[in-house]
This record gives structure tokens, C-alpha cells and sequence, in this order.
């Protein structure tokens, strides 16, 4: 398994790229298209270019659409801002609200707007983008968050109240981080273009505003003047698209770009060999894991649990880590962060091939079986493989459906993918919030649940006690773990490249938050 994942640190992602190797990555240097050290910048300017490793989707540009993953605030940072959201050392800090309080007894949550604030056409926030922003929202657990509010007032233009209908310890949590439902639009100017019109032309309250986007090549972003933290130093903001990775950094080296994201395995030792380059590895709020979407179909063989088991035993997660990400990622068994409130620690899984072999023969399955699709987003692709590789030693057969990631997304929280999934969420949010979106029944991305375990969830919703709701949570994680409904990759390091032109790239500012944020706070060298 060593050498097949050495082999798959230089792999490019994408469910058509061929494997590059050593000796290619050579050949392409000979020919110039990897430089051998950081080639002197573009004149300087005051743009800052960003090498996106995903293609961009304009339904991340509308924070009513929010998908439970952390993909669309790489834009919203820039466009948009919220009420209360993350920011550096709170991970509620009021932005467009000034303050903000809870009454005693729970029921009700007030928000009272900064003065002068005003979105990128101009016009004021008011409470009434507020109440119409929440009323909006159609993302992640809008129906559940909608479900805890009985009613949404606006005593005058710069207040707004949340009444719910019993207490609920999570309403802040969801409102400003796990969800778009508080990151506030104009009502005028949606009204006034429509639905398809906001997504062409966004107009937000963040320190950018939107230039113009051409789908699969890049997005352009203006510094707003008008922004009441700080007026940016950066005045535009770039991001090509650059799906493959080799190209990434080979754009990186010739200057063309300033940051690139997620640049791995052997490509990252290439970057901290290059002079001029930086590597920046950021922990972030991201477990990856593989979803036995069949396990409640009594036909499929992921209805075993030993089956489950199996699959679990068989990853190499060492390995893997070491191979892509050089042992930057946190191996902690389990789909919630390590840092998240209410984290319950799982025993340590480990790597046994032959104990898996075991429980494939115990089920039935002596000489493996074939097990078909394995879907999974395509930046991931390279993860996939070793994931792949390490079932196949075990006798575990797949075939992988790599897809990109806007559409990988909507197909699995649509419920369209069957045997296993590789997922993985960066959200901001807490265990609660996890267990909502991807185990309790009703989730956005939950395919079948335990009746025990959504009655726990129903019973922490409502808990006020810390103590009785800690104990609740991780008894939740520990049906999760014991049943095997997921089987844990890791806790994504994402390593991204840094320029010789940037003085602050902003990675790492936010706590857990895998991009640069806050936007305004990024700088170029010589203050430009």
C-alpha cells in the first residue's frame, strides 16, 4: 500500500486525469512549464490573484442557498456580510449588528444594526433586509432553524427581534455560521431583478463588490470603499479557476498567481523547495469520511455491520495522510472537529487488513465482492484513490464517479448517490449542527437514520443544562462510532501556496476556516 500511495502524492484530481509522475513533472520543468524557483512577479499592482481548485458556481454567490459546507464562504467573505459571524478570536463577532443580546428566559433574540452601513449600490441595511434575508433562505436546515421561530419583528429601521418558539441554545450558532440565513441581501434589489438576476449580478454589504465572472475561467472582484470594518488595501480580487493541481503550481512559480489553494503531496515538497514560494498549511473544520449510503437496505451487503467494520479496519489513514497532505491532517475517527463544542473522542480505529479479511468471511463475502460506485468530489479524487486502494486489498471492488463539486454536492444532499460516498464538511457549527445535517433524520445530507438516536437529538435541541446536554451529545457520537454509520477518513490540513507579492494571506485568521478571511484583512507587500 506504501508505494502505491507515494505514487498518488503526485496524482492530479478529477475522475479523467491521468496520474503524473516524478519523471513527467520533470519533463515539464525542462520545458519551462514548472519554473525551478519563483519567477519575478508581474509588475506590481494592487490585485491579488488566487488559483481556485474548484470550479466557481454562482449559486456560492447567493447566501440564501447555503449548503452546509464551507465552499460557499470562500465568496461569501468577500461579497456579503452578516449580522454576527466568525471573524479572527470570536466565532460570533457582531459585523452588521452592533450588539447583540438574549433574554432571559430564552425566547428572544435582539440585533441592533450598526449606523451606516450600506450595501454596494448605496442603499442602507435595514432591519427589513434582515427579516426578508432570513425569510428568504432556502439552504442547509432552513427548515429546521424556520421551525424554532415563531415570528421575526422590526420595532424600527435598526432593530430586529427573533421570537422562538421554546428556548433553543443554538439559534446564534445556526444564524451566523452554520447556515446564510444571517448574512443579509437587499430586499429592494432582489425584488427588482429577480432571483436568476441576483445570481448575474450580486450586490452585497462585504468589503468587495462583484465585477464580472465568466464560469470556468475566473471571477472578479473591486475593493468597496463603503465598507464600515476597513476599506481593503487589496483593491481587486481575482480567482481563476485552475482545476489541476500541476498547474496550479506551475502558475504559482511563474508569478501569474499569488495564492493557490490545495496543493498536495509531492507537488506541496515541490513548493517548499522553491525559493521565493511558501507552503501554508491550514487545520481545518473538515473531516472527511465515507458514507454506507445503503446501510439501512436490507439487500445491500453495507447493511452488515460487519461489512462496515471492514471497510472502516481497511483504510490506511497513516498512510494517506503522509502521502497527500505529509501528516498535516489530524486522524481523530470521527465526522465532528476535534475543537467543536461537545466533541466526543472515538477509540482509535486501526489500520488491519487481515481482521477486515475476517469480517468479510464471517459475512459471507470470503472473496470479496464487487461494490460498485464510489462517488466523490472531484478535487478530492487523489483521497478517493488511496480510499480505493486500501478497500481493494481487502477485497472490497469500486469503481470511482469523481464529479465536480457544485453538482457533487447537489446530487448528495438530493439523495441521488447509492454504496458508499465520500464526504466531507468544513462548516463552522458545533456537534449539534453536525449531527443535524448529516445524521438525525431530516438532514441534508442524511440517507437513512437511527429512531434512538434522532430521539437524542430531539432531546439536546431542547436541553438548556450544558452538562446534560454534553452527556446527550456524545452519547449520539458514540452510537455513530459503535454502529459504524460513517467510516472516518480524517481532519482535512489544507495546504495552500503562497507568493512572493503577499505579506497576509489571511489563512488561518478565522479559526478552523480553510481560505483567506476576513478579505479586507489580506495585504500585499509594500502596503499595496
Amino acid at each position: 500500500m506504501r508505494s502505491s500511495l507515494r505514487h498518488l502524492r503526485v496524482h492530479v484530481p478529477g475522475a479523467t486525469r491521468s496520474r503524473a509522475t516524478r519523471r513527467e513533472l520533470l519533463g515539464l520543468a525542462a520545458l519551462g512549464v514548472l519554473a525551478t524557483g519563483a519567477r519575478p512577479a508581474r509588475s506590481a499592482d494592487s490585485r491579488l490573484v488566487y488559483a481556485a481548485h474548484i470550479s466557481l458556481a454562482p449559486t456560492w454567490f447567493d447566501p440564501a442557498e447555503t449548503p452546509g459546507i464551507v465552499t460557499p464562504f470562500m465568496l461569501l467573505y468577500a461579497l456579503h456580510d452578516g449580522l454576527v459571524k466568525p471573524m479572527p478570536g470570536n466565532p460570533a463577532a457582531p459585523c452588521l449588528a452592533e450588539s447583540y443580546s438574549a433574554s432571559a428566559d430564552g425566547l428572544s433574540h435582539s440585533f441592533v444594526l450598526r449606523p451606516g452601513t450600506i450595501f454596494h449600490n448605496g442603499a442602507p441595511v435595514t432591519a427589513e433586509d434582515v427579516k426578508f434575508s432570513f425569510e428568504r433562505y432556502r439552504g442547509n436546515a432552513a427548515g429546521f432553524i424556520k421551525e424554532q421561530v415563531a415570528a421575526v419583528e422590526t420595532p424600527d429601521p435598526r432593530r430586529v427581534v427573533f421570537h422562538l418558539h421554546r428556548p433553543w441554545p443554538d439559534f446564534l450558532t445556526y444564524y451566523s455560521s452554520v447556515t446564510g440565513a444571517g448574512w443579509i441581501v437587499p430586499k429592494k434589489y432582489v425584488e427588482s431583478v429577480g432571483e436568476d438576476g441576483f445570481k448575474k449580478e450580486p450586490i452585497g454589504a462585504g468589503p468587495y463588490k462583484f465585477v464580472s465572472f465568466t464560469p470556468g475561467i475566473e471571477l472578479v472582484m473591486e475593493a468597496f470603499d463603503g465598507y464600515w470594518r476597513k476599506v481593503p488595501t487589496v483593491k481587486k480580487l481575482v480567482w481563476k479557476v485552475i482545476q489541476e493541481e500541476t498547474t496550479r503550481l506551475a502558475a504559482l512559480k511563474r508569478g501569474e498567481v499569488d495564492l493557490a489553494y490545495s496543493i498536495r503531496g509531492e507537488l506541496a515538497e515541490e513548493l517548499q523547495r522553491t525559493p521565493g514560494l511558501e507552503l501554508k498549511p491550514v487545520l481545518i473544520n473538515s473531516p472527511f469520511w465515507i458514507y454506507f449510503a445503503d446501510q439501512w437496505d436490507p439487500k445491500s451487503p453495507w447493511h452488515d455491520a460487519r461489512v462496515r467494520k471492514a471497510a472502516t479496519l481497511a483504510l490506511d489513514r497513516e498512510g494517506i495522510n503522509q502521502a497527500l497532505t505529509l501528516g498535516h491532517s489530524l486522524l481523530t475517527g470521527s465526522i465532528v472537529p476535534k475543537d467543536f463544542d461537545y466533541y466526543w473522542q472515538p477509540p482509535t480505529i486501526p489500520h488491519d487488513p487481515a481482521a477486515a479479511r475476517r469480517l468479510l468471511a464471517e459475512a459471507g463475502f470470503r472473496g470479496g465482492f464487487d461494490a460498485g460506485e464510489y462517488f466523490c468530489d472531484s478535487s478530492y479524487a487523489n483521497l478517493g484513490e488511496a480510499a480505493l486502494g486500501s478497500l481493494a486489498e481487502v477485497g472490497i471492488r469500486m469503481k470511482m464517479r469523481a464529479i465536480e463539486r457544485a453538482a457533487f454536492t447537489k446530487g448528495y444532499s438530493e439523495k441521488k448517490y447509492r454504496n458508499l460516498i465520500q464526504g466531507g464538511s468544513g462548516a463552522f457549527g458545533n456537534a449539534a449542527t453536525r449531527m443535524e445535517t448529516f445524521v438525525a433524520k431530516g438532514g441534508a445530507y442524511v440517507y437513512g437514520s437511527y429512531p434512538d438516536i434522532d430521539e437524542l437529538f430531539a432531546q439536546q435541541t431542547a436541553e438548556t443544562d450544558r452538562a446534560k446536554r454534553t452527556a446527550i451529545l456524545h452519547r449520539m457520537q458514540q452510537l455513530v462510532h459503535e454502529r459504524t454509520v460513517y467510516a472516518p477518513l480524517w481532519q482535512l490540513a489544507f495546504l495552500n501556496g503562497q507568493g512572493p507579492r503577499v505579506d497576509e494571506s489571511a489563512f488561518g485568521l478565522i479559526s478552523g476556516h480553510p481560505y483567506s478571511a476576513p478579505y479586507e484583512d489580506v495585504r500585499l507587500k509594500g502596503g499595496a
